[in-house]
């Protein structure tokens, strides 16, 4: 007896709709790359129940003509392809046909559309992949399409949905890069009847990125590149020191008009950044690569979210070597000349404990390697005159580090950055602003246990224009900002005015910015949010006397983990004068 049966078209379809609408933000995808191809100069995309309810897009492209308005809604019917070899010459976002047929499966839909030499509209009803009617209606030219009661044939999917606020953030994510890879066409985004975003048509893709995103033009870089015998063309728009944001949540990568997801493209640019930008922080990048269709695979994907790319490597190379001379030449902060170090990772001690540095073993260097090594300790560089074997640099067990620390002597202090202190054989080098954030972030905690956050009152509010998403994360968080000691309300729809802030923190701007900039909305204890108020909030560059110096040590003494600031990095080292002596040859 055969064990292989074909499967019923209703499971089929269910099954098809999996692999194409994972979430409502995947249906906000297809229905806005459907409007796009029509060639749309205006859309209108309505949310209630972040997609879950209703999604409602409307537009005023060509329209679907009458003989078609059944036709679109059967699995791969398409308009954009009819061969293999269509695949390789694709113009538009769309064009398996899968996106109507899915959405159909599980959703309850309604499709108004009107072409231009029709006398008339029509609408289609179907609910469950089923049509339900069609008639004439009275509508001007374009197409209307209401999705109602997604996943309520497939209560399983429903269920594994995130939060409110994580669903809604997922569709803003899906919005915003067509909104500025489309500056020259109107957007207009709306949940629950309110706008959370009013576009209209501009003609330079910089305003575009600046009113979507709230940044600053000043703050931005552009360069363009053309690759002749690639016959390759880059647009980048790069952010400068001025915008740095605690995830990569405004990296934007294009192909061929395309929004995709590169990690070559994405890891390259970001490294390009390190020169310039801590590790813990990440830049605004907006990548637009036009490149031969053919080298191009778009079908790689079952969401068109990646694509291949022919010669990717070298492709990224040319693309990371851009960006470092765009950022480097054009920055507003200074250039960093590329020097070799001698790298170092976190020693482990306990999970999310770390007792100092141990060092990193590099492969065997060249002989012209070894002539021109530099070691270097902060923004300082010894350059051996000598050939001298490379010394592993240990840092001591806590603590040991605590009671060399606890006696030694301060003799003063290297770039307003750190403060030295001699102890009978070492050098101890403290961080003072990774020491001052370990002290800041205890101090904050203890205030919000004892519900005393000590706060100033300003005259003036502060005003704050988040981003899109950030406006997300305030209203999950607003309260809890309150514990922090930052009072915060709604200025109007697209700016926040903060009228308190914790003594602790000198710049709340800074700590406003890293609370919004949240990757999962549903995590948000006091510690965390306490962590990242105090990241880069901080002065920094402040010249320390020696009675200052030596009270920021004991403060940092008396903190549970001392040798690290909340966010990881190291707030003290120890250089044993053995390590100087063979620096010296001595």
């Amino acid at each position: 007896m055969s064990n292989v049966h074909i499967l019923p078209d209703d499971v089929i379809s269910k099954i098809a709709a999996g692999e194409v609408i994972e979430r409502p933000a995947s249906v906000v995808k297809e229905l806005i790359e459907n409007s796009l191809d029509a060639g749309s100069n205006s859309i209108e995309l309505h949310i209630k129940g972040v997609g879950k309810n209703l999604i409602h897009i409307k537009d005023t492209g060509t329209g679907i003509a009458h003989d078609d308005i059944e036709k679109i809604f059967l699995r791969h019917s398409t308009s954009k392809i009819s061969n293999v070899a269509d695949l390789y010459s694709i113009n538009s976002l769309g064009f398996r046909g899968e996106a109507l047929y899915s959405i159909a499966a599980i959703a309850d839909v309604t499709l108004r559309s009107k072409t231009a030499n029709s006398d008339t509209g029509w609408q289609i009803h179907l609910r469950g992949g089923k049509k339900e009617q069609i008639r004439p209606i009275n509508m001007g030219v374009g197409t209307e399409i209401e999705i109602r009661e997604l996943f309520f044939n497939t209560p399983a999917r429903k269920k594994f949905l995130k939060s409110n606020s994580t669903e809604l953030n997922q569709i803003l994510t899906i919005f915003i890069p067509y909104t500025i890879l489309h500056y020259n066409r109107g957007f207009l985004l709306t949940h629950n009847d309110r706008t959370l975003l009013d576009l209209g048509a501009t003609n330079n893709i910089t305003s575009r990125i600046c009113k979507v995103l709230n940044l600053k033009e000043k703050h931005l870089i552009t360069s363009q590149q053309t690759i002749p015998e690639k016959n390759i063309t880059t647009k980048l728009y790069l952010g400068d020191i001025n915008i740095q944001r605690a995830r990569k949540d405004m990296q934007f990568i294009f192909v061929n008009n395309r929004p995709v997801a590169n990690r070559a493209i994405n890891f390259n640019i970001n490294q390009a950044y390190r020169r310039l930008m801590p590790r813990e922080t990440y830049p605004f990048f907006l990548v637009n690569l036009t490149v031969p269709k053919e080298d191009v695979d778009v079908n790689a994907h079952p969401t068109k979210k990646e694509v291949k790319i022919k010669d990717e490597y070298s492709i990224t190379s040319l693309l990371r070597a851009l960006c470092e001379k765009t950022i480097m030449s054009g920055s507003a902060a200074k250039q960093i000349k590329e020097i070799p170090v001698t790298e170092f990772s976190l020693q482990e001690d306990a999970p999310g404990e770390y007792s100092g540095f141990a060092s990193v073993t590099r492969p065997a260097p060249t002989p012209l390697e070894e002539t021109t090594k530099q070691y270097v300790l902060g923004d300082a560089v010894f350059v051996p005159t000598n050939i001298v074997k490379e010394e592993n640099i240990f840092i001591k067990p806590a603590n040991t580090l605590k009671n060399n620390l606890s006696t030694a002597a301060y003799i003063g202090a290297f770039m307003k950055k750190y403060l030295l202190f001699q102890t009978k054989n070492s050098l101890l080098i403290i961080d003072q602003h990774a020491a001052q954030e370990r002290i800041t972030y205890k101090q904050l905690i203890n205030q919000i246990a004892a519900g005393k956050v000590e706060v100033q009152h300003l005259l003036a509010p502060i005003l704050i224009k988040p981003s899109p998403q950030e406006m997300l994360v305030w209203e999950v968080i607003k309260d809890k900002l309150e514990d922090l000691g930052l009072s915060t309300t709604l200025w109007d729809n697209e700016t926040l005015a903060l009228h308190t802030h914790p003594n602790l923190i000198p710049n709340p701007k800074i700590a406003i910015g890293n609370l919004l900039a949240g990757e999962e909305l549903r995590r948000f204890d006091t510690e965390t949010l306490a962590r990242r108020a105090c990241r880069n909030s901080l002065m920094t560059g402040y010249e320390f006397d020696a009675q200052q110096a030596n009270y920021l040590r004991n403060q940092l003494l008396k903190c549970d983990t001392p040798f690290t600031c909340p966010h990881g990095r190291p707030t003290v080292i120890e250089m044993e004068e053995k390590i100087l002596n063979k620096q010296f040859l001595r």
